[in-house]
């Protein structure tokens, strides 16, 4: 346990790194970099140019330093980060780096007023906070390497179909080279592809599953991303160059988003998305129909049109066979006028009101993923319905902070 000495330190330290955070994990990423090169293949370039994963990590310490008497308040966000660790692979070894640069950028940054006694302090705290992590982590390592047909590490899978499924997303089906299984996974996971950069390195990225687990291989749907600063490098490269037959290197599916088929809820389920935040929604779906025939599906997906929407006619033939599931479509790009020609969609964004039309009792269990903008509407309005916590799940690509301000 940390000392009350180390705890006092830690938490008088919140507000100043609520007022520096950014700059002091702006120092620190290019402090780390700088002095160990090896371990830029762990982060998400893009992220870094757009300042989010330094935002990510200012809200984080911040995060950690005001709740360091009552860590049960951060169980949520240390399960997803040893998850996000684990997909990426990062082990023991990888902690002393992100430690020593993270102490030497919060004395150059704070100069004078980072004493002696201050980085005795946040090293005693790291370094609780990094065991936590680390057994968490073993425990998830271990769990891939006992799981039937799972797996350590990377491995290389083949791509054996590739489909366009709209204007901007395509599937990647994968399977074992040798045509071996691939083990079971948890409906809304991802897993981790790693390719090689220009530069003879390489770069990961998390991808949701889009398919119902058990299916004998697993489905990737990806969106072509475009933009300043290399982002969409990878999405652009699975597009144009991965072809069937190709190889690519898949970690074992992580993550801490999923529906659990064996939980046997009669409330109403309801699964709400936005653009490419479908993937993992369209496998909980395919999940929960099968494992509680009975259950009330309310799911709701927003586009700009139908042009760039992916799994519409899937979801449509899953209505039809499924009494208990009702769809429903809303389009930002279209007029009321052009929305009438097509089932079960509306013009606009997905809203509360439409949500609350469906659910009139707003009583369920939510499920949601997709972009920012929607993530908060969405996560702010179930707030003010007095959802509890435990009926609300989400998967946001982005610092936690940002969704709950």
């Amino acid at each position: 346990m940390l000392s009350d000495q180390t705890v006092a330190i830690v938490k008088s330290t919140a507000p100043v790194l609520q007022e520096h955070g950014e700059t002091l994990t702006r120092h620190f990423y290019e402090r780390m970099f700088r002095v160990n090169p090896e371990v830029k293949p762990f982060f998400n370039h893009s992220n870094q140019s757009e300042g989010s994963q330094q935002r990510a990590l200012a809200g984080a310490i911040a995060a950690y330093a005001a709740n360091i008497d009552n860590l049960e308040a951060l169980g949520g966000a240390v399960e997803l980060i040893a998850q996000k660790h684990a997909s990426l692979q990062i082990k023991p070894e990888h902690y002393p780096i992100v430690g020593d640069n993270l102490l030497a950028s919060i004395k150059e940054v704070l100069g004078e007023a980072a004493t002696d006694e201050i980085i005795a302090a946040w090293a005693e705290a790291y370094q609780f906070l990094a065991d936590i992590l680390q057994g968490r982590e073993t425990q998830i390592y271990a769990s891939h390497a006992k799981k039937a047909d799972g797996w350590t590490g990377f491995r290389k899978l083949s791509v054996v179909d590739k489909v366009k499924e709209s204007e901007l997303i395509t599937s990647f089906y994968l399977q074992n080279s040798d045509g071996t299984d691939l083990p079971v996974y948890l409906p809304g996971q991802y897993i981790t592809v790693r390719l090689p950069t220009p530069d003879g390195s390489t770069t990961m990225r998390n991808y949701s599953l889009s398919n119902k687990p058990g299916a004998g291989h697993f489905r990737i749907s990806v969106k072509r991303e475009t933009g300043p600063e290399g982002k969409g490098y990878v999405s652009n490269l699975l597009h144009d160059s991965l072809s069937v037959d190709d190889e690519i290197e898949v970690a074992p599916p992580c993550g801490e988003f999923y529906l659990n088929p064996k939980d046997k809820h009669e409330r109403p389920l309801v699964l709400l998305a936005a653009g490419v935040g479908i993937t993992p929604i369209i496998s909980i779906l395919e999940t929960a129909l099968e494992a509680t025939p009975g259950r009330q599906v309310v799911l709701v997906h927003g586009c700009l049109n139908p042009n760039v929407q992916a799994f519409r006619d899937d979801l449509d033939e899953l209505a039809e066979s499924h009494d208990n599931l009702s769809v429903h479509y809303c389009y930002s790009d279209l007029s009321e006028n052009e929305v009438l020609t097509h089932k079960n969609a509306s013009a606009g964004l997905v809203s509360a009101e439409l949500v609350e039309s469906l659910i009139p009792n707003r009583h369920a269990d939510y499920y949601f993923c997709g972009p920012k903008p929607f993530m908060v509407s969405i996560y702010h309005e179930l707030l003010k319905w007095g959802v509890p916590g435990s009926q609300v799940h989400f998967e946001f690509f982005g610092p936690r902070q940002e969704l709950e301000s």
